[in-house]
């Protein structure tokens, strides 16, 4: 048997409960689960140029980071996450575009009004989303809308706790490279927040 220590991506590719139960999900969703993601390094330099989450790992911590996720995919304007939702878990965007909107409820005032949609971003392979109502398990803040076709990981918040236990220094680094993303949009949108308040 391995050593907690052990970098061996199969240490963590055994199925579990709360694997199943999520990719269960993942398909009454109407998603297509593809099986576990342990072979990350082999995805190609792309992936990991375009992502602020990869940038910092190994081939081989990518793929002990791989084996913690399994892979669905989305059709063009299938939903991955729904805002107002709730779930503990994020998306790894590894292949085509995701947009990224959020509803506006309608005014009191005008009983004829309907809800308005914005556009918040369009993210490509390497982007993360969902990553705060992972951590808080709060409402889903925006509506995740395949694009085009896409694939991405599924990284649940069951699976980081595993792979922290299993290989501490690999869980480590994913969490500080979790907690810097949040940071840079905490600051986008404080940035964001400012402009506006001086056009007033």
């Amino acid at each position: 048997m391995a050593a907690a220590s052990s970098l061996n991506p199969a240490d963590d590719a055994a199925p579990s409960v709360w694997a199943d139960a999520l990719q269960e999900e993942m398909q009454q969703a109407g998603l297509e689960v593809l099986g576990s993601c342990e072979n990350m390094s082999g995805r190609g330099p792309a992936l990991l140029q375009h992502s602020a989450l990869l940038e910092d790992f190994t081939p081989e911590e990518l793929d002990i980071f791989g084996a913690s996720m399994f892979v669905v995919r989305a059709a063009p304007g299938q939903v991955l996450i729904s805002e107002g939702d709730k779930g503990d878990w994020m998306l790894l965007v590894l292949s085509g575009t995701v947009d990224i909107t959020k509803s506006t409820p309608a005014g009191d005032d005008d009983p004829d009004a309907q809800d308005s949609i914005s556009r918040l971003a369009v993210i490509k392979e390497g982007a993360a989303m969902g990553e705060m109502s992972m951590f808080d398990r709060d409402l889903r803040y925006a509506t995740c809308t395949a694009v085009d076709d896409v694939e991405a990981a599924v990284l649940s918040r069951a699976a980081i706790g595993q792979l922290i236990r299993r290989h501490p220094a690999v869980g480590a680094k994913l969490m500080v490279k979790i907690i810097q993303l949040l940071a840079r949009r905490l600051r986008n949108t404080s940035n964001q927040v400012v402009r506006l308040l001086q056009k007033k």
